[in-house]
């Protein structure tokens, strides 16, 4: 277990494996160990990097609510750091961070050799209706209220567990993570500022472009019933001209329900067992 301090925060981070670097970023709520299963798949042919971001997982509280160039600049930092900041990587984003890590293969594309997509965040109109501000003040005040009561202690651990299955084997991570008011703070300012990122990342896509060569792949989940996430996953890769996969039957949380996938998409099918 490692720490870098990127802006006076302590990001907790775990490399694994050798090879060409793969970044696996999660969703928001999720932590590191989310992605076990896929790190099994990459490590034996990837140098395979995980971070939490702040107020997630282990790292340090979120000093400042986030920001979508803030987060995509973060993936170059935590790179930097740890000494691979002159290996192009390859990016991979579940949910909310699709968007951070879009947005760094369109800030640095020079230092970005693929893109996939692993159940993406998408925003086809996006804007936001309450001011940034506003938002901001309602989720820190509702992390101090829950937080001063103790319910993160109480009942964090709990939820998650309905919430995911099959948490056994991190049981004490699971305790130590969501039984903390930081992560509860973490996750809420990082919905509270959902809105703001999707609008960012629009005004990015109309000013930095995707370099034209690279590989992105855009992932999907489905588990049967409506096509309407399907229809809406498959119009985002074809505006960024992306392979599209279904993964079949998987939920929303991909890395966990089917690793493979998520890896085949990483290396290519001759690549998995």
């Amino acid at each position: 277990m490692s720490f870098v301090r990127i802006g006076g925060v302590p990001h907790h981070v775990e490399v694994t494996g050798s090879g060409p670097v793969c970044v696996l970023s999660a969703g928001l709520g999720l932590a590191w160990f989310d992605w076990d299963a896929v790190v099994e798949r990459l490590a034996p042919s990837r140098t395979v990097v995980r971070f939490d971001r702040p107020g997630s997982g282990l790292s340090g509280h979120a000093r400042v609510p986030p920001t979508l160039v803030g987060e995509a600049e973060r993936i170059a930092r935590v790179l930097d750091a740890l000494g691979f900041g002159g290996r192009p990587a390859t990016v991979v984003g579940h949910s909310l961070a699709g968007f951070h890590c879009e947005a760094f293969a369109r800030l640095f594309p020079a230092r970005t050799s693929g893109l996939v997509l692993v159940d993406s965040s998408v925003e086809e109109h996006p804007r936001v209706r309450v001011p940034r501000g506003v938002r901001v003040g309602a989720a820190r005040v509702c992390g101090a209220v829950l937080g001063g009561v103790g319910l993160p202690r109480a009942a964090g651990p709990v939820l998650r567990r309905v919430a995911v299955r099959g948490d056994g084997a991190r049981a004490d991570a699971v305790r130590r993570v969501y039984g903390s008011s930081r992560v509860l703070l973490g996750s809420l300012l990082e919905y509270a500022t959902y809105g703001d990122a999707a609008v960012e990342l629009a005004a990015l896509r109309r000013e930095f472009p995707l370099p034209g060569r690279l590989p992105v792949t855009v992932l999907a989940a489905y588990s049967g019933g409506s096509v309407g996430w399907l229809t809406r996953q498959r119009a985002l890769a074809a505006s960024l001209h992306a392979t599209f996969r279904v993964a079949e039957p998987s939920g929303h949380l991909l890395m966990r329900d089917a690793p493979g996938g998520v890896a085949e998409a990483v290396l290519g099918p001759a690549a998995i067992p």
